[in-house]
């Protein structure tokens, strides 16, 4: 009999082993069941392939990434390597996709554009799927709080699973994660770092005419 590599999963094993404890508790199954989901989309982002680029900001320098369906990440310098980032990336300078999210990203930092117009290729489970659509709603210059988009998805009660996904968004400006703020209103949460969660809200306050300035404290 075959085993698999590193690189594979067998799915139907573990679907034996849900089928097992589904006898048991619904913390058990729930387990199981989030265990399935993740491994599907790490067998799915392992067989992916990737493009990258490095580009120049005003808030650092990031990596684009493109996969065949579209823009698939965007990694800051700060970010965890292995959060958002997927597997098997070469670079590409002149990926189209690429080009394109460079174009549109400068216009933004250039106050030049509100709204982005790529095709993204969100990689996720379905919940976090659910959130980062969600974040593409929040419209320019204004913010959200985390309990606001659990009412939006159907989970009220999922404040903190919100949060947690919308700090695995791969794609944020895009998505825009930095527009989610505490209920408090404090800036929280970010993986641009908070001082450019602040520069980007304040960069949209001032062009969409809001008045409200953010800092890194609440009420400020």
């Amino acid at each position: 009999m075959s085993h698999p590599t590193s690189t594979e999963i067998n799915i139907s094993d573990i679907r034996i082993l849900f089928n097992r404890y589904s006898k048991f508790s619904k913390i058990r199954i729930g387990l199981t069941v989030n265990l399935i989901e993740l491994c599907i989309v790490y067998q799915m982002d392992m067989k992916q392939k990737y493009v990258s680029k490095t580009v120049d900001s005003p808030v650092g320098r990031m990596i684009l990434v493109a996969s065949q369906k579209g823009l698939a990440a965007i990694i800051w310098e700060k970010d965890d390597p292995n959060g958002v980032q997927p597997g098997n990336i070469v670079k590409d300078e002149d990926h189209p996709v690429l080009l394109k999210a460079e174009k549109q990203l400068k216009e933004y930092f250039n106050r030049e554009r509100q709204i982005f117009s790529l095709d993204l290729d969100f990689n996720g489970t379905e919940f976090q799927k659910k959130v980062w659509n969600a974040l593409l709603t929040i419209p320019y210059g204004e913010t959200r709080t985390y309990g606001e988009i659990a009412r939006q998805i159907g989970r009220p009660k999922s404040s903190r699973a919100v949060g947690a996904a919308s700090g695995k968004n791969p794609i944020s400006i895009v998505a825009p994660c930095h527009r989610v703020i505490g209920a408090s209103g404090k800036l929280v949460g970010f993986g641009g770092g908070l001082e450019n969660k602040a520069l980007l809200l304040n960069l949209e306050k001032t062009v969409s005419g809001k008045q409200r300035q953010f800092s890194l404290f609440a009420n400020s």
